[in-house]
Parts: structure tokens; sequence; C-alpha cells
């Protein structure tokens, strides 16, 4: 049983705070289909939000089976399922793998055999089982709902929360959502509560709830609903809820509720007497749940966090391989980048002049002499320093697109799948384990294809270590990024200006004002790949000519590395904050 006592959500405004939800109080049975209806904005999904436990009530508070859920702890992740109205399948899987990841990411599991009759069962109650193998982009919006559906009952939930589930349906499809949830609510003693906008078919719940500025204006049967409003016209209802104040239907149902609470619990029992079900010991209009109510019997448990970890990195490479502009984008940057380097490759290979031992007795050509030695050395120096931070600049873009869009972009499926039991930590490493093969292969690749058209001009191992640090620090920090922003768009525009800005402020162009070089420094990771390539690994008469044509001081090759995984560790901790927030709107 579900019970909310006197339950209040009120957000703070500049003016006056609002308050959405008003003195809520109601009683849900087992085995209870709940419609929850109103005007825009009378607080019907922030209602379902409270229940969930997406946002906490600011007064009151919510009992299951009798457990206070604001001093026992909220629900078990198994307990309750919640189908928001955005989509929360991946369009590259099809119905089957969506199902299949739900499951593994819930619930704990023997063998690959009950893992398929999960799966199969899901499939069933929903009716998808002929189209399993069917792709989500291909899904109509009824079929999209049945998914998401399908992918709550994998955890048999004993409450379903359902959020305009049937909005935007044509009629025919939306009857057949309604008969689905309407059977889900017959099974195993589950209550489901969906908020809807419609006014159709309201016999086919047990029980309507209607809102009026988060008060509750009525909650009783379907059959009594025209009577109390005085209306044979169930669309007459919302225009006669704007002719009263709030507080006054509010009053009003506090004044009628219990004779309605009657001719609902006699329907209620009529209904169990024709099913053969035994009655509950609590009825419909008393606020006490039997505290000795035994849970059902075979509850998932939750899988542990590497069986998590490994579902989501093993779905996220499934989904890059179909996904093709994504991986056709991965594929050109990989192949072209180096090329565009190696297009400059020819400048930094000329060998650097040396003085002649004898002097010249003609002045004119010791002079030029010398003048050929300074010009080669700023060539030299010049085309090296620019290769380097080519290098660097180029990962530093890869490593933006890696991850600028990895979280932001698939937030509110993050958000729903951490609802349902999903680890911080198991998403979060799963995103690093993915991340970190991609700059792998992107650094490897570049340096290896560079390294074939020009030879590094030192230790080539320390090179490609800075390079792998570069890519792995801009992706790392645009990760968190990612997990910061609200969307995707504002994630990818703060990753870009901050690639944009690693070259101006870098020093390899332009030296800094000395004021500004300590402060800006520390946040530029591709000036540490830069300096700690040429201090760490280039020859010492190539890192004299580098030193000869920039202005910027460089920094030991040590102090560069530490750096760099400074700013990798500071995006893991972004992305673990970003990551903690919730982020449903």
């Amino acid at each position: 049983m579900l019970e909310a006592k006197n339950v209040c959500y009120e957000i703070e405004q500049e003016e006056e705070p609002l308050l959405l939800l008003n003195g809520v109080d109601f009683c849900i049975p087992e085995g209870h289909f709940m419609a929850i209806v109103g005007p825009s904005g009378c607080g019907k999904t922030t209602l379902l939000k409270t229940i969930a436990g997406i946002i906490t009530e600011t007064d009151g508070h919510f009992c299951w089976n009798g457990r206070n859920l604001a001093e026992d702890g909220d629900f078990e992740p198994d307990e309750i399922g919640y189908v928001p109205q955005f989509s929360i399948a991946y369009d590259q899987l099809t119905v089957d793998e969506s199902i299949e990841s739900a499951a593994r990411l819930r619930c704990r599991f023997d063998s690959e055999d009950e893992l398929d009759d999960i799966i199969d069962k899901a499939l069933d109650e929903t009716g998808l089982s002929e189209i399993a193998d069917r792709q989500v982009k291909h899904l109509s919006g009824g079929q999209k709902r049945r998914l998401a559906l399908a992918m709550e009952l994998v955890s048999s939930p004993r409450i379903l929360l359902c959020d305009e589930v049937t909005s935007g349906l044509d009629p025919r499809s939306e009857k057949e959502i309604m008969t689905l949830l309407h059977d889900l609510a017959r099974k195993d003693g589950r209550i489901v509560i969906s908020v809807t906008h419609s006014l159709a078919d309201m016999d086919m719940y047990d029980s309507i709830m209607v809102l009026h500025q988060g008060c509750i204006a009525y909650h009783g049967s379907p059959r009594t609903i025209g009577h109390y409003f005085s209306t044979g016209n169930l669309e007459e209802i919302y225009p006669k809820l704007a002719l009263r104040k709030p507080a006054d239907w509010k009053q009003s149902w506090i004044k009628h509720r219990e004779s309605y609470y009657e001719r609902l619990d006699t329907e209620r029992e009529h209904k169990l007497r024709e099913t053969g079900t035994p009655a509950p010991a609590a009825k419909r209009s008393v606020a006490i749940a039997d505290e000795n109510e035994e849970e059902l019997p075979g509850k998932p448990s939750q899988p542990g966090a590497f069986s998590q970890f490994w579902t989501l990195f093993s779905r996220r490479w499934k989904i890059l391989s179909r996904d093709r502009t994504q991986l056709m984008l991965q594929i050109a940057m990989i192949l072209i980048f180096p090329i565009m380097v190696s297009l400059f490759s020819s400048k930094g290979q000329e060998q650097i002049i040396q003085f002649t031992a004898e002097r010249s007795q003609n002045l004119t050509t010791e002079i030029q002499q010398a003048q050929d030695v300074q010009e080669n050395r700023a060539k030299v120096g010049s085309a090296v320093s620019g290769i380097i931070m080519f290098e660097v600049i180029l990962l530093g873009l890869m490593g933006s697109n890696n991850a600028a869009r990895e979280i932001a972009g698939e937030r509110l499926i993050v958000e729903k799948e951490k609802f349902a039991g999903v680890g911080t930590g198991a998403y979060m490493m799963s995103k690093y384990a993915f991340l970190g093969i991609l700059v792998l292969v992107q650094s490897l690749w570049m340096f290896a294809f560079v390294e074939w058209w020009w030879p590094y001009r030192g230790d080539s191992m320390t090179h490609l270590g800075f390079l792998i640090l570069a890519n792995a620090a801009m992706t790392s920090v645009c990760l968190g990024i990612s997990a910061l922003s609200r969307t995707p768009d504002q994630a990818s525009l703060l990753s870009i200006y901050l690639v944009g800005f690693q070259l101006p402020l870098s020093g390899a162009v332009l030296a800094l004002p000395n004021i500004l070089e300590p402060i800006v420094h520390p946040f530029i990771s591709a000036y540490w790949a830069w300096s700690g390539s040429i201090e760490g690994g280039l020859a010492e008469n190539i890192k004299q000519a580098v030193r000869a044509i920039v202005n910027t001081e460089f920094s030991a090759a040590d102090l560069c590395f530490y750096i760099l995984i400074a700013h990798i560790i500071a995006g893991m901790v972004l992305t673990y904050i970003g990551l903690k927030r919730a982020k449903w709107d």
C-alpha cells in the first residue's frame, strides 16, 4: 500500500515561494490502476516525481507498506519503475538489445537462460516479441512507449509510475497502451499510476485523481466523478476547475471524500469477489497499511558494479559501431589530422648548420655565415615547435570531439538508469574505459604516421607519452564539462572554446605578459604537452634552436607530466560531481 500524508512541494522564487503541491493525501492499495489528471501546470508530474523520489517533498511524507520513506529509506530500485515522457532507449540498439541491457543493469541472474526468461517475459507482456530484432529508431511512438514499459518490467517493480505515456499517440495506440497498463496493474498486485491529459476511457481506471494547482480536487471512482463535478461530460471538468480557487476545491474534497471512498471500497471489494482474490486487511479509505504485509518472492537483486560497468562499456562500443555519422567522423579525424601535420614535416627535417671551425679572413663572409646559421636555426626551431604544437592542438580537438557530448547527449537516459540502480562509479568508469581506448588509438596513430614522415628529433617515446597525455587531459576535462552542462550544445560550445584558447594562451606563438603567464598556463594543457615534448624529448641542438625563437619560458618535463596528470584527475572530479547531480530537466 502506498500512502501520501500531507505532502507539499515548494520552490523558491524571487518574489514569493511557489507551492506546487499543497497538502496532498491519498492511499492506494495493491493491484490498483490510478490516473492523475488535471490542467497543464497543476502538479501532476511533480507529484509523480515526489513519489519516485526524484524530487524531495518539502513537507509531509510517503509511506510504503507502513514504512516511512522519508525516515526509513527510499524505495529500493527494484521496487519501483518510472516511465518518463522522454525516450529511455538508444536508437542504434534493437528492442531485444535494449531490454537485455536494462535487465543486465538492474537484475542479478544465475545463468543466461534466466536472463533470456526475463527478456522473453518482458517482450510477451508488452506485445513486442514480433519486433524484437527491430532497431529503436524504426519504432512507432506507441511501440517506443511499449519498449519503455518492457525495460521497466525486467525488475518486476511493485509500483509502476507512468508520465504521459499516451501523449501524442493516435486513439488506437492510446487505447492499446492503457489496456496494457490496466493488465499490468492486475498482475502480481502491482500499483500502476499514470499521469495523463486525456480524459478518454476513464472507466479503465480503478480511481481518478484530479489535481488543481497542487491541490486534490477529487480522488475516487470514475463512475462518480461526473456526479461530484455535476457534469455528464468529462471534458467540462477542466473549465469547472477554473471557476473556484484551489483551496476551495481542496476543502470541498476533504468534506466529501469519505463517502466517495466508501463507494470506491465497495467497487474494489466487488472486483475482488469477481476475480476470487482475497480482500486486503486495510481498506482503500483507511490510511493505515498492514505492517506485516509480505514482500513478493523472487524479486531480482541488483548486479555488482563490475557487471554494470561491463554492460555499459560493451553497449557503448555497439552504439558507436552502428552510429555511422560519429564513426565516420572518428575515422576521418584519425586519418586526416596526421596528414595535415605531415604536410609541414619537410620544414622540420632540415639539419642545423654549424659554424665552421676556421675563421674566414673575409669579414663579410664571416658575417654572412653567422647570419645563415642564425636563419637556419630560426627556421628549424620554428618548424619543430610548430609541428609539435600542431600535433597537440589537433589531439586536443580530437579529445573535445570524444567527450563533449558523451554525457550531455544522453543525460536523461543516464538519470533514468541511475534511478534504476546503476552506480555513478560504474557509469563513469565505463566512459573513461571507452574514451581511453579512443585516446590511445588516436594518439598512437598520430605519432606513428607523423614519425614516418618526420622522425622526431630526440626521444620519441617521451614525445609519444606527452601526445597521449595531451589527448587524455583534454578528453577528461571535456567529459567533466559534458557532465556539468545542461545541454549537449552547451557542452560542445564550451569544449570548442577551451580548445580554441589553447594555442593563443600557450605562448607558443606569442608570449603572454609576464603577469598573466603563471595565472593562465596551469589551465592550458597544450602548453604542458608542448613544453614537455621539447624539454624532455628534443635533441639538445634542436632544443636550443626552438628556444631561440620562442620567448615563452619552458617547464621541466617532470613538471609537465604531473600537471597533465592533474588535468586528467581534475576532469574526473568534475565528471563525478556532474554525474552525482540530478539533471532531469
